[in-house]
């Protein structure tokens, strides 16, 4: 199965992925998280500036967690008892073809309808877009668009996030044609859309959990369902809120 690659945050201009090249071989116990809360943070929201969104701009404490695809169903059941157990917060860019988005529908559309967790636009099945035709690329907006509206009720718009961060105009008028007018990518990874250890992740957490970070993870393998005690615990040692991005931006 295709899985982005780490570089694919440099084709997206985002961070040097300085501290997080080697992965250990050590192996985390797994975590309880820890209680937090669903609240929406008390902070202002902004326009969404001009052009890829790859932070949040301004001041401010917020961190916006984004997962991405959903390739193991199981790690889908786990990223959504982690929002229902903790309250955490977080915006999932939906590759709709997995199966996963389906099974747990159940557990996860009330987290949608409350807002503590928000969906968005990454393709019908996770085609680099900038290699297929317009007729291609309308086809994996409209197709993952009626999905998120048959099963959560919501389209995702006006966030998408390009596979592997590869977007260009042409791509960018495809999805705006859409609805979706905010190629959305990141500024810090988990780096985890293939397996590695839970070491190495949280140390790639340690170096990008930052105020006004947009960091992207995957719901693809297990590591990061052992780490989300810890996960917390670098949050709150930083003072920082999980937010959605309806959180922090009007459209």
């Amino acid at each position: 199965m295709e899985r982005r690659h780490f570089l694919a945050m440099l084709a997206a201009g985002a961070a040097a992925a300085s501290g997080c090249t080697q992965p250990p071989p050590a192996v985390a116990e797994p975590q309880v998280a820890l209680p937090a809360t669903s609240a929406p943070p008390a902070v202002p929201r902004v326009p969404v500036p001009a052009g890829a969104l790859t932070a949040i701009p301004g001041p401010g404490t917020s961190l916006a967690l984004t997962v991405d695809d959903g390739a193991d169903a199981e790690v889908v059941a786990a990223y959504i008892r982690f929002a229902r157990d903790t309250g955490a917060r977080f915006t999932f860019f939906v590759t709709a073809a997995f199966d996963g988005w389906t099974t747990h529908r159940a557990e996860l559309r009330p987290l949608v309808e409350s807002g503590q967790v928000q969906l968005a636009n990454h393709t019908w099945d996770h085609p680099g877009l900038t290699t297929i035709s317009r007729a291609a690329m309308a086809d994996q907006f409209t197709r993952s668009k009626q999905f998120l509206l048959n099963t959560y009720g919501v389209d995702g718009t006006p966030f998408y996030r390009p596979p592997f961060g590869y977007h260009n105009a042409v791509v960018d008028e495809v999805a705006a044609d859409h609805g979706y007018t905010v190629p959305t990518l990141w500024y810090g990874s988990l780096s985890d859309s293939g397996l590695v250890t839970p070491e190495y992740l949280l140390q790639c957490a340690r170096t990008y959990f930052n105020a006004q970070a947009i960091v992207i993870g995957h719901a693809n393998h297990p590591p990061v369902t052992h780490v989300y005690g810890q996960l917390l615990d670098i949050i709150r040692e930083r003072g920082l809120s999980l937010v959605t991005l309806n959180d922090v931006f009007r459209t």
